[in-house]
């Protein structure tokens, strides 16, 4: 009966915690004792079994009143509609905004790319092209490849006509191929070709604006998603990217076919060295010596002005801040590695013992490798090899009268990948999910997460 009248009452029963000396229905019962002797309770005691009472009031006594426990430490009360909102400071609603807007041109640029799948194919292809052009050096980023292409004007007009001539053809004949899209959209198709169109007219004894050119630099394009494709097929079951081993073998075949007698299109002369250089010590220059750390990264595209290697940086650096930092990091490493063989300055100062240590230092640190600190390492370590990797073979394929390319980049990167450790911190990342390495980050220390979860149960 009392009971009942309670519920009457108080339709909503105690939660019991820490109940130690009784049961739930005496707490009950003697709860409802109280609640019928006065309505007008101001404090909540503990019971007879000291068990504290949380109770989930949502209404009020058919009286009017609450129960005021304000100055009780037995009782929690939840209310539903009593939270006041919380009135945020405008500069975090401008900061958040900001934060937004930066999101959306930086990383992979997503939310544009899929604002682009229903607009005409010729502006997504324009899209693509420029993923192609920045995936050089793994940025996925049409503002990157914008900016990149700004860096070729600096550099030389006639190599950023020859160098897009061969991203649009390498990226057009993957359509017709029929490759897969979604690769085709991130660029992957492309980076080949613009190094192809790029390095055709640095290494043509023609000069500037040999137009015939653009014959042979669309046909050797045409064969980049030929070798991407065949060496995909082979790489995927080691889940490892193909890099720019199209590249080097087009541009290799093309080279050791035409030679510097060609009568139509003649290359520039590769000799290998015949006497040791005087190097004098004092003769070094510092600023020069630090102005090769942006020439070596614009030597990944064949550029050696220090201003066009400034804005790659830049355009790097609006992708990914840490691949920004990697490949400042590798052409400072090649350029310590060439001091350590005695190599000449000039060399040096040209930024041609920087270029591969950097895309290397980028490949391993937190692009194919999730980002921590063993990887980051790891990657200067990778970016080291290359450097003497890159002496080894620029020595041997001069004997033939080629250039090295970025064959020491490739063999080094892809010796670093296969790597087998059991280290946890040292994470290869799915290809299917490399992105970008803040990305990269995320997606390793998630996965961490949700096996840490997995283990405690």
């Amino acid at each position: 009966m009392l009971e009942s009248e309670l519920l009457r009452i108080w339709p909503f029963p105690p939660i019991v915690l820490g109940c130690r000396n009784s049961s739930k229905n005496m707490l009950h019962t003697e709860l409802a004792a109280r609640t019928l002797r006065s309505n007008n309770s101001e404090n909540a005691r503990y019971n007879d079994c000291n068990c504290a009472v949380a109770v989930p009031w949502t209404k009020k006594y058919r009286t009017g009143q609450n129960i005021n426990m304000e100055n009780s430490v037995d009782v929690k009360i939840e209310t539903k509609g009593e939270r006041k909102p919380i009135k945020q400071n405008p500069l975090s609603k401008a900061g958040k905004r900001v934060c937004r807007a930066v999101g959306y041109i930086t990383g992979d640029m997503k939310e544009f790319g899929a604002w682009l799948k229903d607009k005409p194919l010729m502006i997504q292809f324009i899209d693509w092209v420029l993923r192609g052009i920045s995936q050089v050096m793994f940025v996925n980023n049409p503002l990157s490849g914008l900016i990149v292409v700004a860096g070729f004007l600096v550099q030389n007009p006639w190599w950023t006509l020859t160098g897009c001539l061969g991203t649009v053809v390498s990226t057009l004949t993957a359509l017709i191929l029929g490759q897969d899209r979604s690769a085709i959209a991130a660029g992957l198709y492309g980076y080949n070709g613009v190094l192809v169109g790029l390095l055709m007219a640095v290494f043509s004894a023609k000069g500037n604006y040999h137009w015939w050119l653009l014959l042979p630099v669309a046909l050797v394009s045409m064969m980049c998603p030929v070798f991407t494709s065949a060496l995909g097929s082979v790489f995927c079951k080691w889940d490892l990217p193909v890099f720019t081993l199209p590249f080097n073998l087009a541009l290799t075949l093309y080279l050791a076919a035409s030679g510097p007698h060609n009568l139509f299109f003649p290359t520039t002369v590769i000799q290998s060295a015949t006497a040791t250089p005087n190097i004098t010590w004092t003769s070094a220059e510092m600023p020069m010596l630090l102005q090769s750390i942006p020439v070596g990264v614009g030597q990944v595209y064949g550029c050696g002005n220090p201003w066009t290697g400034g804005i790659f940086l830049i355009a790097l650096f609006i992708s990914s801040p840490l691949i920004c930092l990697h490949a400042a990091i590798g052409s400072a490493v090649g350029m310590l590695a060439a001091l350590s063989l005695a190599t000449p300055f000039s060399k040096i100062y040209s930024g041609l013992w920087g270029y591969n240590s950097s895309l290397s230092c980028v490949a391993i640190g937190g692009m194919f490798y999730a980002f921590t600190w063993q990887t980051h390492l790891l990657a200067i370590a990778c970016a080291l090899f290359s450097a003497y990797l890159g002496a080894t073979v620029t020595n041997m394929l001069s004997v033939f009268g080629v250039p090295s390319g970025t064959w020491s980049f490739c063999l080094s990167a892809l010796t670093f990948l296969l790597i087998s450790t059991n280290n946890s911190a040292i994470y290869k990342l799915p290809l299917s999910k490399v992105t970008y390495p803040e990305a990269n980050r995320a997606y390793y220390l998630k996965m961490k997460k949700h096996q840490r979860s997995c283990c405690e149960v």
